[in-house]
């Protein structure tokens, strides 16, 4: 009969620590960090089509988004996608996009992560036009202008839409490390 019991009482020791561990996971997952695919080359090269991003969800709740922070963000044109951009423009400022680049407040921005090529404008904002950022709004791009679609063709990014700020990645394994704001 002792066996039964020490048997009962192992499977019970089992059962418990899944259902623990299964509970961490899932507050983990919920209110801390997700894990993140990156789909494009969008963020090329700072950013490759492939890569495994964690997203540390807590950071925002604390303190807002920062200029060229990379954000990962429920997409506008549809809810099914999450993209990942960097923040260019803070709420209340003017961004202005011409062909020597773009300004905020009309200073120009500096922009070391990103290759040396024009940023052209797009539906919502073209080359010559400005606008400024709603309160609880961001303007992001992505850092290979040509081939990302962001704030200049869909507009700005409401506060409520971003997920996180991009904190780690951890595949592959020869890029992994902690994301800095300029990669």
């Amino acid at each position: 009969m002792s066996f039964f019991k020490r048997a009962g009482s192992i499977f019970l020791d089992i059962i418990e620590t899944i259902v623990i561990a299964l509970a961490i996971f899932v507050i983990v997952y919920l209110f801390l960090f997700q894990p993140h695919q990156v789909r494009g080359n969008s963020m090329f090269p700072n950013f490759h089509d492939g890569d495994y991003l964690l997203t540390d969800k807590i950071s925002y709740h604390l303190s807002d988004p920062k200029r060229s922070d990379v954000v990962i963000f429920t997409a506008p044109r549809n809810e099914d996608y999450d993209y990942i951009k960097r923040i260019i423009a803070l709420p209340g400022e003017t961004v202005k996009l011409e062909e020597q680049g773009l300004f905020i407040n009309n200073n120009p921005l500096e922009e070391p992560y990103l290759n040396k090529e024009t940023t052209f404008g797009g539906s919502f904002l073209e080359i010559g036009e400005e606008a400024i950022v709603p309160q609880d709004n961001y303007f992001v791009l992505g850092d290979n202008r040509n081939h990302s679609s962001d704030s200049r063709e869909w507009g700005f990014v409401p506060k409520d839409n971003i997920i996180g700020k991009a904190w780690l990645r951890y595949w592959p394994l020869n890029s992994m490390g902690l994301i800095t704001k300029i990669p």
